[in-house]
């Protein structure tokens, strides 16, 4: 029987990496009745929708590309009221008990962490949520505790002390054992694999198949980051970036991130007069769909990683401005400034430019 896999996502990134990892392992959607089974076994997308509107739009967006590939979608309103996470798991456990492998794009997911707790599969795979999954690989290569890199070394609080257990066995059942394989699926650079964990190399083929290559304008554009929404970078230390920036390099639109605040961003319009784009699909596509720019200019995130892999060969460059500490808010991680400077040190391909003077 060919093996019946299920895909929990939760964001469109999410959702383009798992259909990367199903184009690199040939996998398709359901066999048709009576039909012979897919060569590389059969893919369920599941989507836990949550009730970010810009999320959702883009996840949409994604689910309709996913059903072109005739892979089939089950969207699941998992956060939509209080009931709402018990229906979502309780249909979800027949599925769950049967599935050969499980992929998720964010084991940090406390809703995953849940559902791994059901599951009997052999295989679990992880595709990249961005730099998460650097965090990620090295916390269980250390067998540390699940948290979130912009989160560390603060207090845990009454949910995550309750919650803890279900976290304590989600790092177990994605530790390799005899009998269960665990893959991680990235196109970030690992610097510690644990021990027995299957590392495959994601280079955006399906993306580069599918899309492009773009018309490419003589302008710069900039990428924006959520590191304010996520309590990491003052907000008028990251304006003012943005601004130096823009000027520096001529950029004229700027691309939002899908959880940018709409009163950041309308500050953002007014102060320096970018073009504000709010994307409906991954920065990725967008790109290679394009028009875009010849230059890409972003702080340290997960494009400076994946962005060349997606326009290999189109000419365009992608850099990346550090963060200067200083922009670190009071309450921001105390592994915040090493994590970010990593993810800038281990991008391939990009030029780096030194952090924007900030009167």
């Amino acid at each position: 029987m060919s093996p019946r896999t299920l895909a929990f996502v939760e964001s469109p990134v999410q959702l383009l990496n798992v259909l990367e990892w199903a184009h690199h392992h040939g996998l398709r959607g359901p066999a048709p009745e009576g039909g012979p089974a897919p060569e590389g076994g059969e893919l369920t997308v599941v989507v836990l929708s949550p009730t970010d509107p810009m999320t959702r739009g883009q996840l949409r967006r994604m689910a309709d590309l996913a059903r072109d590939e005739g892979y089939r979608v089950r969207w699941e309103e998992a956060r939509g009221g209080t009931t709402a996470p018990f229906h979502t798991i309780g249909g979800l456990a027949g599925p769950l008990r049967r599935a050969d492998r499980v992929v998720m794009g964010d084991p940090f997911s406390r809703y995953v962490q849940l559902l791994l707790t059901i599951t009997r599969a052999r295989h679990l795979v992880v595709v990249d949520d961005g730099t998460a999954t650097m965090e990620f690989v090295a916390q269980l290569a250390r067998g540390e505790r699940l948290v979130r890199w912009h989160r560390k070394g603060s207090r845990r609080g009454p949910r995550d002390l309750l919650f803890a257990p279900v976290s304590s066995s989600a790092r177990r059942r994605l530790t390799p054992r005899e009998g269960r394989a665990v893959e991680v699926f990235s196109s970030m650079p690992m610097t510690e694999t644990p021990d027995g964990v299957t590392v495959t190399a994601n280079d955006f083929a399906w993306t580069r198949a599918r899309f492009g290559p773009p018309r490419i304008t003589k302008g710069a554009d900039l990428v924006g980051t959520s590191l304010v929404e996520t309590g990491v970078v003052d907000v008028g230390h990251y304006l003012e970036a943005v601004r130096a920036l823009a000027r520096a390099h001529g950029a004229t639109r700027y691309f939002a991130h899908r959880r940018e605040s709409t009163e950041k961003l309308h500050r953002l319009a007014g102060e320096t007069g970018l073009e504000i784009v709010r994307p409906d699909l991954p920065l990725e596509l967008i790109a290679r769909r394009g028009p875009i720019g010849r230059t890409i200019l972003s702080f340290p995130s997960t494009v400076v990683h994946t962005l060349p892999l997606a326009l290999v060969g189109t000419g365009v460059r992608v850099a990346v401005c550090d963060i200067d500490p200083a922009w670190l808010t009071e309450t921001a991680s105390p592994r915040a400034q090493g994590f970010l400077s990593g993810v800038t040190g281990t991008a391939r391909e990009v030029h780096r430019l030194a952090a924007v003077g900030v009167v």
